[in-house]
């Protein structure tokens, strides 16, 4: 990628950054621990963002 993105890119790409996170403590209680992963986590070396 590109040292120097475009203001609209860094923006998608700050979007993605923020939603990578795993799924917060309370979420996994509620649901007896039946959600324990994120559905849009990704991770930089395997896989690419989606469109």
């Amino acid at each position: 990628m590109a040292r120097h993105k475009p203001n609209a890119k860094k923006k998608r790409l700050m979007k993605v950054t923020n939603r990578n996170r795993r799924v917060p403590v309370w979420v996994m209680l509620k649901t007896a621990r039946k959600t324990t992963t994120h559905p849009k986590r990704h991770t930089w070396r395997r896989s690419k963002l989606q469109r």
